[in-house]
This record gives C-alpha cells, sequence and structure tokens, in this order.
C-alpha cells in the first residue's frame, strides 16, 4: 500500500507530520486554514502538489460547517483566506493558480442568479475535493511519460537504468504516487529500474529523511548520497538520468526546485547525463517569462546552525539559506508533465495548445 500524506473525508482533514519523520509516523488535524498555513509554512507539509492541496482543503475545513446567509459573503471570505494561504511559501506556484482558479470560480457563482449560496458552497467544495483524485492521477501519467523517455535514450544500458533524484517528489509531496519519484515507481513497476540513488538535500535533509523512507517503504533498489557526492558518482557509476521535481516552472523552461538542484544540473551537463524535470502542469507558471522573475523563499538559519535541536555550526557564523535555486532551460532535456514529454523551448506552443482547448 502507498504512503499516504493526505487524509480527507466529509470535512476533516489530517497530514502526515513530516518534519517527525522518519522516527515518528503521526497525523496531525487541520483543523482550519490557520491550521493549514502553519504546516505548510513549517513544512509539515511541503512538496508544491501537496502545499496547494492541503492549503485548499484547509479551507473546505473552515467553510464545511458554516452557513453563509449571502453569496457575497462566501466569495469574500473565500478570496481572503486563499490569499492568506499562498503567503505561506511563496516560491511555490501551484499554490497561486489553485488559489486564483478556485476564485475564478467563486466569483462566477457569485454572480449567477440561479445558484443558492448553498449551492455555491457545495459546487466550491466538490471542486477542491475533485484536486485530490485528479493529482494521483496526473501523477501516474507523469510517471510514465518519464519512465518511457527514460527508456528511450541513446545511453541505456543492458535495458536497465540508474537515475538520480534531488529533494522528495514522492507521496509525501502530492496527494500519492509522486512526480519524479513516481517515474522511478514506473521504472520498477515496468522491472527496468537497477538503482535510484537519492541526495540528503541539506539542510533540511529531505532526502534522507523522506525519500529514503518512501524508497525502503516501497522496497525499491536505492542508495542514499551527500549532496557533495553527486560529481564524484556521475564520474565513477553509469547514471541513466536526473530526474528532479519542480516548485515553479517558467514559460521558458527554467525552473526552480529545492537548492541544490541547479549545481546538479551543471554536473549532469558536463558528463553527458540526460536532466529531467517531472511535474503536473500546475507547476508551470506560463505568465512568469524566466526565472529571473521567481521569488526565492529564503529560510531561518536556525535550519543550517542545528539538527535536532543541537547546534553543529560555530555561534555567531553569518548563514544565508535559500530554499531554492533556479536552473536554466538550456541544461533541462525534457519536462515530464501529464501530457508527454516537452523541451523547454516546446513549452510555447504547449501553452498555445492548453488556451486553445
Amino acid at each position: 500500500m502507498a504512503l499516504q500524506a493526505i487524509k480527507y473525508d466529509t470535512g476533516k482533514l489530517e497530514i502526515l507530520d513530516q518534519l517527525l519523520l522518519p522516527k515518528e509516523s503521526k497525523y496531525i488535524s487541520i483543523k482550519g486554514v490557520e491550521d493549514g498555513w502553519r504546516a505548510i509554512h513549517n513544512m509539515q507539509v511541503r512538496g508544491a502538489p501537496a502545499i496547494a492541496i492541503v492549503g485548499c482543503l484547509s479551507l473546505v475545513v473552515d467553510i464545511y460547517n458554516e452557513e453563509f446567509e449571502k453569496k457575497k459573503v462566501l466569495r469574500q471570505e473565500v478570496e481572503g483566506k486563499l490569499n492568506y494561504l499562498v503567503s505561506a511559501r511563496p516560491t511555490a506556484v501551484n499554490m497561486k493558480l489553485a488559489a486564483d482558479d478556485l476564485l475564478n470560480m467563486a466569483n462566477d457563482l457569485a454572480k449567477d442568479e440561479n445558484i443558492s449560496v448553498s449551492e455555491m458552497k457545495n459546487r466550491f467544495i466538490k471542486a477542491v475535493e475533485e484536486m485530490l483524485e485528479k493529482d494521483v492521477a496526473d501523477n501516474s501519467a507523469i510517471g510514465q511519460h518519464g519512465a518511457t523517455a527514460i527508456l528511450n535514450q541513446d545511453n541505456v544500458r543492458n535495458g536497465n537504468v540508474r537515475v538520480l533524484t534531488h529533494c522528495n517528489t514522492g507521496s509525501l509531496a502530492t496527494s500519492g504516487y509522486g512526480t519524479a519519484l513516481g517515474v522511478c515507481r514506473s521504472l520498477a513497476f515496468h522491472k527496468r529500474l537497477e538503482h535510484v540513488y537519492c541526495t540528503e538535500t541539506r539542510p533540511y535533509n529531505q532526502g534522507a529523511r523522506l525519500t529514503a523512507y518512501e524508497l525502503v517503504y516501497d522496497k525499491l533498489p536505492a542508495t542514499l548520497i551527500c549532496d557533495s557526492a553527486v560529481s564524484y558518482l556521475m564520474k565513477t557509476r553509469h547514471i541513466t538520468a536526473v530526474i528532479v521535481g519542480a516548485d515553479r516552472v517558467a514559460a521558458n523552461g527554467d525552473t526552480a526546485n529545492k537548492i541544490g538542484t541547479y549545481q546538479i544540473a551543471i554536473c549532469a551537463k558536463y558528463h553527458s547525463v540526460p536532466f529531467y524535470v517531472a511535474v503536473p502542469l500546475t507547476s508551470i507558471d506560463f505568465s512568469m517569462p524566466s526565472g529571473d522573475q521567481i521569488v526565492i523563499e529564503e529560510r531561518p538559519e536556525k535550519e543550517m546552525t542545528y539538527i535536532s535541536n543541537v547546534r553543529i555550526a560555530a555561534p555567531g557564523i553569518n548563514c544565508w539559506n535559500p530554499a531554492f535555486d533556479v536552473t536554466p532551460a538550456s541544461l533541462i532535456t525534457g519536462i515530464v508533465t501529464e501530457l508527454g514529454v516537452f523541451k523547454p523551448s516546446e513549452l510555447g506552443n504547449l501553452s498555445k495548445k492548453l488556451n486553445s482547448s
């Protein structure tokens, strides 16, 4: 059975507290938007798709048992709380896009005189609940497309592949299955996965704590490496491909992902290793021309200087702790989506196709 990081049923929401993994598997209750904001900001839930789903579901929990006399009041509450949720972690675009879509829906429902306030509320709740199901289906498609792209590469030897991934992009970062880790799961399903190498992903250790946890849980052949070992790994082991996720992809293909991704892409380019980004379409921000406009979140220095509340850095040292970096499109082989794999240069045509459909 796959890991379930998000549990939702009829207005009740629980999430697996990822700060406690791998030592403890504990679910915490999200009783509304305030809890949702804190869980996202404090990284008890993380991963761009999961952030959007948990954020929107926390709003559903808030309004589920609340009665509204007027549609205008409901619309105002939806707008205010969605804007608040977007502020929890600004780099991940999924929450912002979901908020925009839901607010547009709320505006249309509020204007429709044939729709009552109770029907407006029910339709809004249903739209959010359907995000869970769609995310799993999208991730499965991403896994299949990514596996096919990797297996069709010229550098595939003996029919099996070795892949490197960074940060966590599995069931713990989505509503299930995962994006980049979903590609690994798809390769394993087809019995073509020889090995997965995952980085520790300092300073928050999502790779060591979360990705390693999922790989062991799924019994996939895997090895954890230090972030600083990537170049030597590519030199000494035959790595078929790098597959990572993303928190935001700009219209030109520039990609914001967990800090350290950029240097892995540079290493991959030097060693002629294909570099893929696996994301749902909701992670592509077609309104942003390039990665230069992406706001990079900076995290507290304590994440660098402490491990399990034990200080590991010299007191008084200054720290710089960006949570993400931006990988230029020129270093990316392909962007894997639920609709297929696209070169960064093809995203413009994809945007036109989506707008016309």
